[in-house]
């Protein structure tokens, strides 16, 4: 690996794994930079919001709710053994029962230096296993649509710079996981296909650093098909790829240049054609202007007429909906002094 290749998997790793500061989110303006689209939206009541009946599971000041998005929180479904430990990024099986996120046992100011496991939990709280024993850096987990409802997650390697592609099935233990990438380079799962495809961002070694549909193969060495990012990936690094139920579309972050900058973040929304590997008709729909802000987390909501995303505010960090058809935003979160993150819609993997 060349010294230019190291520096941008270095930069990317950051970029993916990023939790902000509390320096990062002292930077926070009071009013976050919006688009012209959110400017003019009047935030909805919650009860408005609530009558749309879309539940989700995300992180609340360090636990796992599921809620109808404009209603407020019950008791989290996740309680941690310790007090300091944190669970983070749920995602929702296709088969609408299950969600997967990882447990942060062990801090640390390097993220990729945290220590965590991967946790599969049933939506009514019951169910709960690890997957992963807590003494490797395990993130961002999601499972396949193809049908065998498989975790899959990403691995930091210890003796190489990058992430490897895990795997596991629901009810293993700890130690049964196998890898799907070689460890030789680094490959990083955002989300799946129903034909088995993995959309993965790789370092890999004849085709170079770009986005890729994977067919995975336990042990590394599945066949890369690069996807045509209209140019976005020239601009600057793709996050939080999500791909909708019907995967004609997908939203993401997006961050101008390929030094981290997670705070003047845009999301977009994008047309996918599978079969040809093409993003067609990119338009941002939140933080367009790019001004300061912690915008993040993009995914589709149930029915997939709209996206859940978080922003910060003054005093902590709320939810939001964007409805594609208007393309109007509204506040979908009711606590204004919680730090509500990683938003994720009812049966929709990542």
């Amino acid at each position: 690996m060349n010294k230019l290749t190291t520096s941008l998997v270095a930069l990317a790793l950051v970029a993916l794994v990023h939790v902000p500061s509390a320096a990062d989110e002292s930077k926070q303006p009071e009013r976050e930079g919006a688009s012209a689209k959110e400017e003019k939206a009047k935030p909805a009541w919650p009860d408005h919001v609530a009558a749309l009946g879309l539940r989700c599971a995300y992180y609340k000041n360090g636990r796992i709710h599921v809620n109808v998005l404009g209603t407020p929180e019950g008791e989290p479904i996740t309680k941690p053994p310790e007090k300091e430990w944190q669970d983070f990024k749920p995602s929702w099986s296709k088969t609408g029962d299950m969600l997967i996120f990882f447990r942060r046992v062990k801090n640390d100011p390097v993220v990729t230096k945290w220590k965590t496991a991967i946790c599969v939990i049933k939506t009514d709280g019951t169910g709960f296993h690890q997957l992963s024993d807590g003494t490797h850096t395990d993130f961002n987990q999601t499972w396949t649509r193809d049908g065998t409802n498989t975790p899959v997650w990403n691995r930091h390697n210890d003796t190489e710079t990058g992430f490897i592609v895990m795997a596991s099935k629901v009810g293993n233990k700890p130690g049964q996981e196998v890898a799907l990438t070689d460890a030789a380079y680094h490959n990083w799962v955002y989300t799946c296909l129903k034909d088995g495809r993995m959309l993965v961002m790789s370092v890999h070694p004849s085709q170079g650093w770009g986005y890729f549909l994977m067919t995975p193969k336990v042990g590394g060495g599945g066949r890369y098909e690069r996807i045509d990012c209209a140019g976005m990936d020239k601009l600057g690094f793709l996050d939080r790829i999500s791909l909708s139920p019907s995967e004609d579309k997908v939203c993401f972050e997006h961050q101008l240049g390929h030094k981290h900058n997670p705070m003047n973040r845009a999301l977009f929304v994008a047309d996918f054609d599978v079969k040809t590997r093409k993003m067609t008709n990119i338009k941002a729909f939140a933080n367009e202007h790019r001004k300061p802000g912690w915008f993040a987390y993009p995914r589709w909501t149930k029915g997939a007429q709209r996206i859940v995303y978080h922003a910060h505010e003054k005093g902590g960090t709320s939810l939001r909906l964007y409805t594609l058809s208007d393309g109007t935003t509204v506040k979908a979160s009711v606590d204004p002094k919680a730090d509500y993150r990683y938003p994720h819609g009812e049966g929709m993997p990542k």
